[in-house]
């Protein structure tokens, strides 16, 4: 049997119902569309007509919307939202393309956004929005096109690209490396020095940057002449280079800083300890966009790029601080 035909209510009608569902007013909604009130009034008529449903219910001095209402107007504002949208995209073809990715707030600011001139330099037609993050955000749903996510030691990321694996171990400035009162050369002499911690709330709870570092290091009952806590990467890695005490670096994150010298890796290859890796993900409904394609394949060419630029071993780091 087929469905009986029935002809699609203008977009005009719509468009007049929508208003008047979300004034709760005819006058309002004429208002706003520079119609009569009268014209709004037998716009809905027509509406209810054509669908053979009440829309509103007439009370004193105003509307209400029936279940029936209720369900067009979710329906009709959404897909105006749509429309406005698209059109608004179509009317400025010289108006910038726009891609929002995600990433942890450490690697946001110690590694994506130093970066992001590069990219930009390359496509500079876009405007890209960074959303640093320790929470996992549902793509669709907060309409991201890419996100840069951590997954522990033998983990993955589910449909994720690898981008690169992540090593954590000890980094401070040169003087405190090279202070002779205070020797740092094994993992027990981080007993005599201040340490620089991390702690921020993730998804799993309190995160502490040096407890899972002394835990696998069998010290982590270690305990040092101070601590300083900050609530951002970035601040840890500032008061390190400030001479503050000894923090957790993370490799890629911290590349540029060993590189100028202003961060030394005291225990070399002993301090390492790997830590899990990067994957890119990308939003099903981003995975055709050409400027995401090349977003992430600049990201491999940066990841390569750090691989090439970065030091052999972190243990000519070591010598090169005493």
């Amino acid at each position: 049997m087929h469905r009986r035909y029935r002809p699609r209510p203008s977009l005009e009608l719509l468009k007049s119902f929508e208003a008047a569902a979300r004034h709760l007013s005819f006058t309002r909604a004429a208002q706003e569309l520079s119609l009569t009130q009268s014209a709004i009034s037998r716009a809905t008529k027509k509406l209810e007509e054509q669908l053979g449903h009440s829309l509103f219910d007439r009370i004193h001095r105003g509307l209400r919307l029936t279940p029936s209402g209720h369900a067009l107007h979710r329906a009709v504002a959404e897909a105006l939202k749509l429309i406005d949208e698209a059109t608004d995209r179509l009317g400025d073809s010289s108006a910038a393309e726009t891609l929002t990715v995600t990433t942890s707030a450490p690697l946001a600011s110690m590694w994506l956004v130093p970066k992001l001139s590069s990219f930009l330099r390359r496509h500079p037609q876009v405007d890209v929005r960074c959303l640093a993050t320790n929470q996992w955000l549902d793509l669709p749903r907060e309409r991201l096109d890419v996100a840069l996510r951590w997954a522990p030691p033998g983990a993955g990321v589910a449909d994720g690209e690898h981008l690169f694996d992540v090593r954590i171990f000890p980094v401070c400035a040169p003087t405190v490396a090279a202070d002779p009162s205070r020797p740092l050369r094994t993992v027990e002499d981080l007993a005599r020095h201040v340490l620089l911690d991390l702690e921020t709330v993730t998804g799993q709870g309190l995160w502490s940057d040096w407890a899972p570092w002394l835990e696998a290091k069998g010290q982590a009952k270690l305990k040092p002449v101070g601590a300083l806590r900050f609530s951002h990467y970035d601040q840890v890695v500032r008061a390190a280079i400030d001479g503050s005490g000894v923090a957790v670096g993370r490799s890629p994150h911290n590349a540029r800083q060993l590189k100028d010298g202003l961060l030394v890796a005291p225990l070399g290859a002993q301090g390492e300890l790997d830590f899990g890796s990067y994957f890119a993900l990308v939003a099903a409904h981003a995975a055709e966009r050409p400027v995401v394609r090349k977003f992430v394949e600049w990201l491999h060419e940066e990841v390569r790029d750090d691989a090439l630029g970065a030091p052999r071993r972190l243990g000519l780091q070591r010598s090169a601080g005493r």
